[in-house]
C-alpha cells in the first residue's frame, strides 16, 4: 500500500493563470538558451584562446633559446640585474646571449663604450680599472666558442675576474683597448642557481 500526499486545493480567491502566450514562451526559451550559451560557451572559448596563446608562447621561447650566438640588442633589465651587468647608457654594438642548465647560468654580453662609460661599468660591477691586467684574457676558450668571440685582434687587451660570494655572480671581463676613445667590453657573468 502506497501512501499518497494530500493535494492542497487551490484558493477560490486566486485567479487562474491564463495559458502561456506562444510568443512569451519563445522569448523565455530563447533567453534560457542565451544564458546557457554565455555560461558555457564564453569560458570554453576563453580556454581555447588561452591554450593557443600558451602554445604559441612556448614556440617563441623555444626559438629564442635554441638560437646560438649573440642576439643584437640589450639584455632585459631582469637579466642585467640578476647577472649584475650594468651596461652603460650610450653603449654601442650591444649584444647578448644567455645559457641555462641545472648547474650554472651564464650571460654573455658585449658592448662598446667611452672611457667614462668603462669606468662607470667597472664601478657598477664592484671593481675598478686598476684591477684590469694587461694581456690577461679571462674568458675561457670554451666560453669564447659559445658566442664566437675571438680575442686575436691587435690590443691592448685587458682582463679581470671579479669573484663574489654565492649567490652573487662571478664575472670574467675582457676589454679591447685598440680604440682608446671607444673600448670594447666583453663579459661572461655566471651564477649558480
Amino acid at each position: 500500500m502506497t501512501a499518497s500526499l494530500p493535494r492542497q486545493a487551490t484558493s477560490p480567491d486566486e485567479p487562474r493563470r491564463p495559458p502561456e502566450d506562444p510568443r512569451h514562451k519563445f522569448r523565455r526559451r530563447a533567453l534560457t538558451l542565451l544564458i546557457i550559451v554565455l555560461l558555457i560557451g564564453v569560458p570554453a572559448g576563453y580556454l581555447v584562446i588561452s591554450a593557443d596563446q600558451s602554445r604559441n608562447s612556448g614556440k617563441d621561447k623555444e626559438e629564442k633559446y635554441s638560437a646560438t650566438g649573440l642576439t643584437s640588442g640589450w639584455p632585459s633589465r631582469v637579466q642585467r640585474r640578476l647577472y649584475q651587468v650594468p651596461v652603460p647608457g650610450k653603449s654601442t654594438d650591444v649584444a647578448y646571449y644567455e645559457t641555462n642548465n641545472w648547474k650554472t647560468s651564464r650571460l654573455y654580453v658585449q658592448f662598446g663604450t667611452t672611457q667614462a662609460g668603462l669606468d662607470a661599468f667597472l664601478k657598477g660591477v664592484g671593481t675598478s680599472r686598476s684591477a684590469l691586467k694587461k694581456d690577461h684574457i679571462t674568458i675561457s676558450d670554451r666560453n669564447q666558442k659559445v658566442v664566437g668571440w675571438e680575442f686575436t685582434d691587435p690590443g691592448p687587451w685587458w682582463g679581470l675576474v671579479h669573484r663574489q660570494k654565492d649567490p652573487a655572480p662571478t664575472q670574467d671581463i675582457v676589454v679591447n683597448g685598440s680604440r682608446t676613445d671607444h673600448p670594447m667590453v666583453y663579459i661572461v657573468s655566471r651564477t649558480i642557481p
